[in-house]
């Protein structure tokens, strides 16, 4: 994740070098007006469908591309919103969400990983950064790993203080944002371990294995998933299981 944090960054300080040509500034303005991935806000069952929703350019055409070159699209209305109806699998489902506009297109660095035809855990898989979870999920939402870095995260109640996360013997504390997300680096760690979020305590299981592709195993208290980004990143992400009300 390291890596791909620093690319990012580095590909920014490219994009912001001084005085660029004034087509080549027009260029890039206009690609910004249209040239955005959409947003996925929620995933909800209807039937024997998934509704996928959320925010793209306002009339842009949406697309939701799976892996064997099945596609589900629909158009936003003039507002930006959308909603994509996509069969319900049999199993689980990773979809690369991407915004269509005239000949041009913008995918998503994000993957939208449906488990178990909706019935497990909904999320956003983003390499290099914190998974973003759209169903009921505790605390601790995600601990993501790429074999050398790991990140945690999770969501609270709006207007919360400070998040206490205790790992590898440390106490970290972080403040979440403005809608209660927060992430924050854990110490290394080569196996299993225990993590406290906000009073709870949770087992992470460890780095899944190398095999490449999208591989879904049930924790005793989770999911772990090893899947495949953008450039051949390979990344564990370990889903915890909401604890029931």
């Amino acid at each position: 994740m390291k890596r791909a944090m620093l690319s990012m960054a580095a590909a920014l300080a490219a994009g912001c070098s001084p005085n660029p040509p004034e087509s080549a500034r027009d260029g890039v303005e206009a690609a910004r007006e249209w040239a955005r991935p959409p947003v996925i806000e929620r995933v909800d069952r209807t039937g024997p469908a998934l509704v996928v929703s959320g925010l793209a350019e306002p009339d842009a055409r949406v697309v939701l591309r799976g892996a064997d070159d099945t596609a589900f699209a629909a158009a936003a209305d003039s507002r930006g919103r959308f909603e994509v109806r996509v069969p319900a699998p049999a199993g689980h489902l990773l979809l690369r969400p991407e915004t269509q506009a005239g000949q041009d297109s913008a995918p998503s660095p994000d993957r939208l990983l449906i488990l178990e035809s909706g019935r497990g855990p909904i999320v956003m898989l983003r390499t290099g950064g914190a998974t973003r979870r759209l169903d009921a999920a505790p605390a601790l939402g995600a601990v993501d790993g790429d074999g050398r870095m790991r990140l945690a995260s999770g969501a609270v109640s709006p207007g919360t203080a400070a998040v206490e996360v205790q790992s590898g013997g440390e106490i970290l504390r972080v403040v979440p944002d403005a809608g209660g997300r927060w992430s924050v680096i854990l110490p290394p760690r080569d196996g299993p371990e225990s993590i406290r979020v906000a009073g709870r305590e949770f087992l992470w299981p460890g780095e899944a294995g190398g095999s490449s592709g999208l591989v879904a195993e049930r924790t005793d208290a989770g999911w772990r998933v090893r899947w495949t980004g953008p450039g051949g990143a390979r990344q564990t992400t370990w889903l915890p299981d909401r604890v029931p009300s």
